[in-house]
């Protein structure tokens, strides 16, 4: 990808000072996809270990009513709530599902059965490796008019964040139920998006293997799905429209096979993501090193994909006992000293950014966008 979208958008003292841009109530997106009942429903119900595992991934866990306005709480973080992120999957030889192509409706806690899968057929087509997959395939495409509604021209950058979000909760989803799973970035796009009828309006960006690949290949098949409007008030961005297409081709892909090790209590762990928020603001307390050092070996864990790349991490210790003071990069110091005001400052001014024990920032190349 050029990185004329990265430059072009990204923030100085001055653009977050000087944005004329304003929301229109009148033009607000809706945060859900929904699929006409011709299409047949399942009900998830938590009691089924596969339902379960769909649910994780970006299932409502609360709704919030302000006056005008309700917000649904999920299962990951969204960058002003404003969820762009639909799922879609694929079930093979899975119990309790048909074999077919799904949509994940979080606003109706069930999915629907967009295609009915006959022999040989299949999205593996779609992707290098095109064994059967036994188990799930997932989709995670983006909406992107519900982000750019707030966010203008910077909204594709908050969609992959929020598809990372969604990313780590299939991770976390396959950790608790024993799963391994696949990341991948380098499919076919292009050709699935105009097969599942988005119309520019949506377009995928990563997919997710979970499950084990059979020896038989899938063939092509002709898949033609209806257009159904997810946002009912969409405006077309065009350089959002074309940032996406400049990404469609990868470069230099390092494959990561290696899997995470974590070691957490599986019912804690279930019991977190059920009853996660965003935080609002931080008490100025510290926590203690051994606190710190298990975040860190957490975000350095492998993530396996087909598009492993580099991550740097920077971050402030504002308040870490039996730690220093300073700037830090991948465990190294490299200037000491009370940083707070600064990490705030980058934080586009945000208190949070000073408040907290510790802020990271997670860099990496722009050049597989």
């Amino acid at each position: 990808m050029n990185n004329s979208y990265h430059d072009s958008t990204k923030h100085t003292y001055f653009s977050v000072r000087s944005s004329s841009h304003y929301l229109d109530w009148s033009k607000m997106p809706i945060p859900f996809k929904i699929y006409p009942d011709t299409f047949s429903f399942k009900k998830l119900s938590l009691k089924n270990i596969h339902d379960r595992f769909i649910y994780l991934i970006g299932g409502v866990t609360a709704k919030k009513v302000y006056p005008g306005v309700e917000y649904y709480l999920r299962t990951v973080p969204s960058a002003g709530a404003l969820y762009p992120i639909e799922i879609y999957f694929q079930a093979r030889g899975v119990d309790g599902f048909e074999d077919g192509i799904y949509h994940f409706s979080p606003a109706q806690n069930g999915v629907r059965l967009l295609y009915r899968l006959k022999e040989n057929e299949g999205i593996e087509y779609h992707f290098f490796d095109k064994r059967e997959i036994e188990g799930f395939i997932f989709l995670f495409s983006a909406v992107y008019y519900r982000s750019s509604w707030k966010y203008s021209n910077r909204a594709f950058r908050y969609t992959l964040l929020d598809c990372g979000h969604v990313l780590g909760a299939l991770e976390a989803g396959s950790y608790l139920y024993n799963h391994a799973y696949f990341i991948i970035y380098n499919f076919d796009k292009k050709v699935l998006n105009e097969k599942f009828g988005f119309k520019n309006q949506e377009f995928f960006l990563s997919a997710a293997k979970v499950g084990t690949p059979r020896s038989k290949k899938v063939k092509f098949f002709d898949l033609d799905l209806e257009f159904v409007d997810p946002t009912l008030n969409f405006q077309k961005n065009e350089m959002i429209e074309k940032s996406y297409i400049n990404t469609l081709e990868l470069n230099g892909c390092k494959i990561e096979y290696r899997f995470n090790k974590f070691n957490f209590n599986k019912d804690r762990f279930y019991e977190t993501i059920i009853n996660r928020r965003s935080i609002r603001e931080f008490l100025k307390e510290p926590i203690k090193k051994e606190e710190f050092e298990s975040i860190y070996n957490t975000l350095i864990q492998p993530i396996t994909s087909d598009c492993d790349e580099e991550i740097n991490i920077y971050y402030f210790i504002n308040r870490v006992k039996d730690m220093e003071k300073g700037v830090y990069k991948n465990h190294k110091i490299l200037k000491r000293g009370d940083f707070s005001s600064k990490a705030k400052f980058l934080c586009l001014e945000q208190a949070l950014g000073g408040d907290s024990a510790v802020t990271f920032f997670l860099t990496s190349n722009k050049n597989n966008y």
